[in-house]
C-alpha cells in the first residue's frame, strides 16, 4: 500500500501558538519520498493570482496529496488542535505559482474562511522577499511574530480571526504555494470558486493575446 504523503503525526506533535491568534508551523510536513514528485508535478500556471485546483492538471502524486489534505483525518486533526468544529465547513483548494509586486500586502483573511492552511512547494528559497510574516500590527511589517521561509514541505495553519495579520516583503517571480481554506459554508465556497475560476480564465485569455 502506498505510504501517506502528509506526516500527520508530526502535525499533531507540533506546539500550538495561541497568541495573538492560534497558529502552528510544521516543517517537513511532506514525507521525503514524495517531495521530488510533488515538486515536478506542481501544476503549470501562466500567470499570478489564485487558481482553483479543479482548473489545473494535477499529476497523480499531487492529486493524492490534495485528497489527503481534504480528508476527514486531517479535518479531525485540525479540529482537535485548534478547538474548532469544522463539520459543514467545506474545504477549498487553490494554488498560486507566482508573486507580483503588489502581493504580500498586510491583511487578515476574510470572514468567509474559518481556518487557512498554506503548504509551500519551493525547492529552494534564497530570497529575502517572499518570506511570510505573521504580525502583531496591521500597519507594521516589522511587528513579526514568526517569519516562514516558503520551502517545500513547510506548513502553516492558522485560525481566521479579526487580527490574523500576515504579509511579506516584496518579491516578484515564482513562488509556489497550495492553500486550503475551510469555508464557513458551501455557498461561500462556491462564490469564491466561481470568482477564482473566472479570474483564471480572464488571465489566461489575456496571456494568449500577449496582454499583461
Amino acid at each position: 500500500m502506498a505510504t501517506a504523503i502528509l506526516d500527520l503525526e508530526k502535525f499533531r506533535a507540533e506546539p500550538l501558538t495561541t497568541e495573538p491568534f492560534p497558529f502552528l508551523v510544521v516543517k517537513n510536513f511532506l514525507r521525503q519520498e514524495h517531495v521530488k514528485a510533488l515538486v515536478q508535478e506542481f501544476p503549470p500556471m501562466k500567470n499570478a493570482g489564485l487558481y482553483p485546483a479543479d482548473v489545473l492538471s494535477l499529476g497523480p502524486t499531487m492529486q493524492k496529496m490534495v485528497d489527503e489534505l481534504c480528508s476527514e483525518e486531517l479535518r479531525e486533526a485540525v479540529e482537535q488542535r485548534f478547538g474548532v468544529n469544522l463539520q459543514g465547513r467545506p474545504p477549498m483548494v487553490t494554488y498560486r505559482g507566482y508573486a507580483r509586486h503588489k502581493d504580500g500586502r498586510i491583511h487578515a483573511d476574510s470572514e468567509s474562511k474559518v481556518v487557512t492552511i498554506l503548504l509551500y512547494l519551493n525547492e529552494e528559497w534564497p530570497h529575502e522577499g517572499g518570506n511570510l510574516r505573521l504580525l502583531r500590527d496591521p500597519n507594521d511589517l516589522e511587528s513579526t511574530i514568526v517569519e516562514i521561509v516558503p520551502l517545500v514541505g513547510t506548513l502553516l495553519i492558522f485560525k481566521v480571526t479579526a487580527n490574523c495579520w500576515h504579509g511579506h516583503k516584496k518579491f516578484v517571480g515564482e513562488r509556489r504555494v497550495l492553500m486550503l481554506n475551510y469555508m464557513v459554508d458551501e455557498d461561500a465556497r462556491q462564490h469564491e470558486l466561481k470568482r477564482h475560476r473566472f479570474s483564471a480564465k480572464v488571465k489566461d485569455f489575456k496571456s494568449r493575446l500577449g496582454m499583461s
